[in-house]
């Protein structure tokens, strides 16, 4: 934390809870600063003591190790009247970056009116992780899931425009007027879609690459001029490949992928504004994304 953000923000980059949930716990009073009971909206900057449900939150930037004013009172922040530090901290959070090949059934919320389960339930991972994005629950591939939360920002923020690959299949044959459509662009959701790369792999299959994230956006586009999607795979996001991974299986991104996905970032916006919104997941939610990630 180096400078004075909003407290939700900062628990969601410690890895503490998603954005949402944070809130819950401010205003549910079961987070303090600096031995204060924490309001809604508010910031916090270097050197303050966070402590959510009784546990201290980062390193205390700044503090030096310095003991409270107020110890001996019995305050709320988490030390006794001895003086002693009796709250436990949060292990520091260890980076986590995984490539996950999500099966069809599975959602990306907690949210779905048919209490499907969801890819946390499903991957039973040890440390908490959260999706970047979201695939639509009739959807499989590529997803990647992280306890980062500047890094999902900045791959989904669609002003990005960070490459999505997806191959999909359809009701009918893929015809060249229908690949110029797409490409060039297809009205859909009040907008025009951006054009986008896209080619036929098969009769009735294409690959397409989309730097945008309207919400359901391939079988939008696909809608609006007369096919069904059949299926819908992601098979890549900017340098991350799904390759052979097997359907529900996930794997650990190499740290020369990750290095390269750094680069590849680099110069990316991250920074929110008082209008941007978050999922349940604590997954930004920009303007062009409106309920999700393209095609999610």
């Amino acid at each position: 934390m180096n400078e004075e953000i909003r407290l939700n923000k900062y628990l969601g980059e410690m890895g503490v809870c998603s954005r949402r949930e944070a809130d819950r716990l401010i205003e549910a009073g079961k987070v303090t600063v600096d031995g204060a009971t924490a309001s809604m909206g508010m910031k916090v900057k270097p050197g303050q003591r966070v402590v959510c449900e009784g546990k201290v939150v980062g390193q205390e930037p700044g503090n030096g190790g310095r003991k409270s004013a107020r110890q001996g009172q019995g305050s709320d922040d988490g030390r006794d009247g001895s003086g002693a530090d009796s709250v436990k901290h949060f292990p520091k959070v260890k980076p986590v970056l995984l490539v996950v090949n999500k099966p069809r059934g599975i959602v990306c919320t907690t949210s779905d009116k048919d209490r499907a389960t969801n890819i946390v339930e499903f991957l039973k991972y040890p440390t908490r992780i959260y999706p970047v994005g979201r695939l639509d629950k009739d959807s499989e591939g590529l997803l990647l899931m992280t306890n980062q939360g500047d890094l999902v920002n900045k791959i989904m923020r669609a002003g990005n425009a960070h490459e999505k690959e997806y191959v999909v299949t359809v009701d009918k044959p893929v015809t060249k007027e229908f690949l110029k459509a797409m490409g060039e662009g297809v009205a859909i959701l009040d907008t025009v879609t951006r054009p986008c790369e896209i080619r036929a792999t098969g009769i009735r299959e294409f690959t397409i690459i989309l730097t945008q994230g309207l919400n359901r956006q391939i079988r939008r586009m696909c809608e609006a001029l007369g096919y069904q999607v059949r299926t819908l795979k992601r098979v890549r996001i900017m340098n991350l490949r799904l390759g052979n991974l097997k359907t529900g299986g996930y794997r650990k991104v190499t740290p020369a992928e990750y290095q390269q996905l750094l680069e590849l970032l680099e110069g990316s916006s991250n920074i929110s504004t008082e209008t941007e919104e978050y999922d349940d997941a604590g997954i930004l939610i920009g303007k062009e994304r409106l309920d999700g990630e393209a095609d999610s």
